[in-house]
């Protein structure tokens, strides 16, 4: 078990880490690329101790489960932490679908875990075409069997690791025009003008992003970005967030003074819930 999980390894995720690891406390630093420009912090996080203590991983989480502890999913792993610092930077994916927007709670949902027992036994659609969208479907299954990927004219892209499981499900090519319905979603209507109909569809487009993982955590989000406080803590103790995933759009040195007192702000919580 870590002590504290940093995803992100931008100038904020990356300065948390030092911070954690030099007070001791096992941290793990997932991203699934560096950032070129917080290459500064990864030298300096190597020339002033080898042995640090920090792991790093270059991998993509696809999800964030809470119990007692923290569950970080990973394309190929699991691991459970004390405590999780959210530093994944602003989100760039937009869906150019008409009227996805307005169909939003109303049959168009984000989260599976949220959501997904509102489908029991309904036809669901996942709005995807990598791991990511691979994955929701396999969690919808708790709920529901008839689900089908539209992949919104893209070719599937999955690793070994989720391949195997693409025959588990239909699985729709074609490009969407719009989504139709009257109070609630009915309905897809794809660039050929033929359509399908559907009760609601699930968004896990490209890869998992802050606004993905602040719904499955129940962390209260201001549009796109997740609200911390002073400390950088957010309404769920143990979840911190720092750097562009709470919506500054902020100069380098800026995310790494974020990044400072997020790892400060877990020092304190991880050792305070250790004395208990």
């Amino acid at each position: 078990m870590y002590d504290v999980i940093i995803i992100g390894k931008g100038p904020a995720g990356i300065s948390a880490s030092l911070y954690t690891a030099r007070a001791n406390l096992k941290t793990l630093v997932i991203a699934k690329a560096e950032i070129n420009n917080c290459e500064f912090l990864l030298k300096e996080r190597k020339t002033q101790g080898a042995n640090i203590g920090v792991d790093m991983l270059e991998e993509e989480v696809i999800s964030i489960k809470k119990s007692d502890f923290f569950e970080v999913i990973t394309v190929n792993n699991k691991f459970i932490a004390k405590s999780l610092l959210i530093a994944t930077g602003q989100t760039n994916k937009k869906l150019k679908v008409d009227r996805l927007s307005y169909f939003e709670g109303k049959g168009v949902s984000y989260c599976t875990s949220c959501d997904g027992f509102f489908y029991d036994g309904l036809k669901v659609g996942v709005l995807g075409s990598k791991d990511y969208a691979i994955y929701e479907a396999l969690e919808l299954k708790a709920y529901t069997e008839n689900i089908t990927i539209f992949t919104n004219g893209r070719e599937l892209e999955l690793t070994d690791n989720f391949k195997r499981h693409e025959q588990s499900f239909k699985i729709n090519y074609k490009g969407i025009k719009r989504l139709e319905g009257n109070n609630f979603l009915e309905k897809i209507i794809f660039n050929d003008d033929k359509t399908e109909a559907v009760d609601g569809i699930f968004i896990a487009y490209e890869s998992a992003a802050t606004v993905d993982f602040a719904n499955k955590l129940g962390l209260v989000t201001n549009g796109e970005f997740i609200s911390v406080d002073a400390f950088q803590q957010t309404n769920v103790k143990g979840v911190f967030a720092a750097g562009g995933s709470t919506g500054d759009f902020m100069k380098i040195n800026n995310a790494v003074a974020q990044g400072a007192r997020a790892g400060k702000s877990v020092i304190e919580y991880v050792r305070n819930i250790s004395k208990k």
